[in-house]
């Protein structure tokens, strides 16, 4: 794939997931004000492209990516230079020991840091049966190994639960599948990060007090400037967390933040978010 087969301008237009990492934002602001933020590019915004390789079609023009391409992808054809993996277009070659080391090597060959590995479908690490949630446990283990493997500091994971349960006891349940989870995490000398995902997830107070109670250093979160929606209904209306309050209970627990962009103006303004509002509260 070369420039002319995917529009940056499009690409960007388009993009649907977080594509930056501010990792320690607030210390680097602190102590050299005019470094700009690493940034880092997340698979899923190029997630049609990818689905299309896997023979999996999720609307987009038929262009196709191969998943293993990413980091030269994403250095080639944007100039950026990390990368979020997800797990989502590697099930099928996760045992595959050749295929992770061929990887690494492609971004290591591109001078791409590998940052995490976004993990989905991996069972409930708030089910309410523990026999369930230590299921779920033990699925993201393999999801550790690459992680390991690839040099990442990370893995992105979600804090799902029943939704027919509490607001409190689905926090007590996610909380117990979060902490098993971090103490294997580090044996691998990595991080487990909750983004705002959906469900009680995507309420910022909620997921901060689940931090709370989890209480433990490899435990953080990620928080996505989009992904706040869905957290209650008013007859056929679903309301919206406030995005800005939602990142602002988040950061104190954050080990990186994820940037969304729907819609621009033409001076390249982001409409739907106040991205320095955002970042203020990032940097504070």
């Amino acid at each position: 794939m070369h420039s002319s087969s995917l529009n940056r301008r499009r690409f960007v237009g388009t993009v649907s997931a977080g594509a930056a990492v501010l990792a320690a934002a607030r210390a680097e602001a602190a102590t050299a004000p005019a470094k700009k933020f690493d940034i880092s590019l997340a698979q899923w915004s190029l997630n049609r492209q990818f689905f299309a390789f896997l023979g999996r079609n999720r609307g987009g023009d038929g262009t196709k990516l191969n998943p293993q391409d990413f980091p030269v992808i994403a250095k080639r054809e944007f100039g950026i230079e990390a990368v979020e993996y997800v797990n989502q277009f590697y099930r099928d070659v996760v045992r595959d020991a050749k295929y992770l080391a061929d990887l690494k090597k492609k971004s290591d060959d591109a001078g791409v840091r590998n940052v995490l590995i976004m993990c989905d479908g991996e069972g409930n690490l708030g089910d309410p049966d523990r026999k369930g949630r230590i299921t779920s446990v033990r699925n993201h283990v393999k999801w550790l190994e690459w992680a390991q493997a690839l040099g990442c500091h990370a893995i992105r994971v979600n804090a799902r639960s029943a939704a027919n349960l509490s607001y409190g006891e689905q926090m007590k349940l996610a909380a117990d599948g979060l902490r098993m989870l971090c103490e294997i995490g580090d044996t691998y000398d990595l991080n487990v990060i909750v983004e705002n995902h959906g469900g009680l997830s995507s309420h910022g107070r909620w997921l901060a007090e689940v931090m709370q109670m989890v209480d433990h250093p490899r435990c953080g979160t990620l928080p996505d400037f989009g992904n706040f929606r869905g957290v209650a209904k008013a007859g056929d209306v679903t309301l919206e967390y406030d995005k800005y309050l939602g990142v602002y209970e988040l950061m104190p627990y954050a080990k990186g933040a994820s940037a969304k962009s729907y819609a621009f103006d033409d001076a390249g303004n982001e409409t739907t978010i106040d991205y320095k509002k955002m970042l203020k509260i990032v940097c504070a």
